[in-house]
């Protein structure tokens, strides 16, 4: 027993070790991988109509592809522009901003509004704007300024598309092999445990995930009707924030508040804003969820923000990426480890002390 808990020791601090040296080089995998279990079941379905392994994986690389492809092409120069445009008129936002609490202070408290150093103040937050608000332009002059690194970037970005297909072809074998490798003994519990875990990462990976974007989309045309500026900046930011429950809707209705109080100066459009996110929050709640996530258990909205930032603190970009599956699969071991405890004598013993 020694000698087998000695190997696993081994195996899994060498794999450790191998994983933080290479993860600099690791993230094309990663991405692929990532892209490839969320395209497998799609392949899945067309193999299941009919059509051979790689015609439905060619099908299925394609329309990811061109999803990528128009999200780069047309959604981040928009977004681009939001920010430039926000960056334009945010002295004007600020100055109606200090106007406002300025004269809240001198007629209701009797503070002098110098005390703000308005001037001072927008002057700052405007100069670190300007820093910060072209942030494709400054990344795009920050890397043109290394040849390395541009190959680097242009190598890393050609891998994705070859690694992912060839692990959407081969995903089932890959899975099979993995299955046909392990120790006979343990092979039904890890075998239940992946099932777990891979019903936990497909409602939250593949669900959430169109769910995030699917509230993106609402939001962003509800902030257009009624005539926010920032509508598609605003929706993406709270669509992206969605994956934590509640998180979303909080940000987004702050955002959005925030906006439209320096676009109208008029807090009765504060409801226009309020009944948008109401609206949408109850398309989420009897529509998309049930829809695209049903009924299985996510992670913990605590468990999601931890793994996100523990991901990101020890192993960087790579961190992120696996984050998630990571924390998806030790709550699921986490729980089987639960059950085993609550079956054993140490817990059923009532004689011990």
């Amino acid at each position: 027993m020694s000698s087998k808990i000695g190997f696993w020791l081994v195996l899994i601090t060498i794999a450790v070790v191998l994983f933080y040296l290479l993860s600099p080089m690791l993230t094309p995998f990663f991405v692929a991988a990532l892209l490839a279990y969320l395209g497998d079941p799609l392949v899945d379905r067309l193999e299941a109509k009919k059509l051979s392994r790689t015609l439905a994986v060619t099908i299925v690389f394609v329309v990811i592809s061109l999803i990528i492809l128009v999200f780069f092409l047309f959604l981040v120069p928009l977004l681009e522009m939001q920010i430039r445009s926000l960056g334009e008129k945010l002295p004007g936002y600020l100055d109606w901003s200090f106007g406002m609490f300025g004269t809240y202070l001198q007629e209701q408290l009797g503070v002098d509004p110098s005390i703000l150093e308005g001037e001072r103040l927008k002057d700052l937050i405007t100069s670190n704007w300007q820093q910060t608000g072209g942030l494709i332009k400054n990344v795009i002059q920050t890397v043109s300024k290394s040849g390395f690194m541009i190959v680097g970037w242009i190598g890393t970005l050609a891998l994705i598309p070859v690694i992912l297909f060839y692990l959407l072809r081969d995903w089932d074998n890959l899975v099979a092999y993995i299955h046909d490798l392990l120790p006979r003994a343990i092979e039904p519990t890890v075998t239940e445990l992946a099932r777990e875990s891979d019903e936990m990462l497909g409602a939250f990976l593949r669900g959430q995930f169109m769910v995030m974007i699917a509230l993106s989309i609402l939001y962003w045309l509800g902030l257009t009707l009624i005539g926010l500026d920032f509508a598609l900046l605003i929706g993406f930011i709270a669509g992206l924030v969605s994956f934590v429950p509640y998180l979303g809707l909080i940000v987004g209705i702050t955002i959005a508040g925030i906006a439209v109080l320096f676009q109208t100066q008029d807090a009765l459009n504060l409801l226009w804003v309020l009944l948008v996110f109401v609206a949408v929050q109850v398309i989420e709640g009897s529509v998309l969820t049930p829809w695209l996530v049903g009924e299985r258990i996510g992670l913990h909205p605590v468990a999601v923000i931890f793994a996100v930032l523990a991901g990101g603190q020890l192993f960087g970009f790579v961190g992120i990426l696996l984050a998630l599956p990571v924390a998806a699969v030790l709550a699921v071991i986490m729980r089987h480890l639960h059950e085993t405890y609550k079956q054993s004598n140490v817990y059923t013993d009532e004689s011990l002390p």
